[in-house]
């Protein structure tokens, strides 16, 4: 009888671990996702759910694996194909939680530790270009945002900036600012690093 217990109590364990392991949301799977599914060919109801699931599994990736995601221009051809409202929902969606926190706490640092912080996270993005982190781009001379927005970032106040923004900008912005959450977050900033 114990040992059918036993078994039983291990069966029920294996079976949650394999749904578990199925449940969790992996960079490959995001990319299986969005090249199974066409948004041009879907209706309104059917996009705006495409959408939101595709938002949901992003959310559900580690900072490394949406970077991977980007770098590999995963999620370019959706975005293309969405309209402006769309976007704006979408990047507001798919934003890391304390993202506006980390834009209000990045105001409030004196000039020189906004200039420095921006900074350093333009030279960690180029970085990664620099070694071959730049996907499907191939030109790793090119900057991560164009000279024209990296300008804007540093001289108009961020959050300004950003919420007057297009979804356009602020997907070319986002991963400045997941750099610059990043080296907040970790107190890069505050240490003068």
């Amino acid at each position: 009888m114990a040992l059918t217990v036993v078994a039983l109590i291990w069966g029920v364990a294996m079976t949650g671990y394999f749904l578990a392991q199925r449940a969790r949301v992996t960079p490959e799977k995001v990319r299986a996702y969005i090249e199974t599914v066409d948004l041009n060919k879907l209706s309104a109801t059917d996009r705006a759910a495409a959408l939101r699931k595709l938002a949901d599994m992003l959310n559900r990736l580690s900072f490394e694996e949406r970077q991977q995601l980007r770098l590999g221009r995963t999620i370019n051809d959706w975005f293309a194909q969405m309209t402006e409202e769309e976007k704006g929902a979408f990047i507001e969606a798919t934003l890391p939680t304390g993202f506006k926190q980390m834009i209000a706490a990045f105001e409030e640092l004196p000039e020189e530790k906004r200039k420095r912080t921006v900074d350093q996270a333009l030279k960690r993005m180029k970085e990664q270009q620099s070694r071959g982190e730049n996907g499907a781009r191939g030109d790793t001379n090119a900057p991560p945002l164009s000279p024209e927005l990296e300008a804007k970032v540093r001289t108009i106040g961020l959050k300004s900036f950003y919420s007057e923004s297009s979804a356009q900008t602020k997907a070319e912005l986002a991963p400045l600012l997941e750099e610059m959450q990043r080296a907040m977050e970790s107190g890069r900033v505050l240490r003068g690093r």
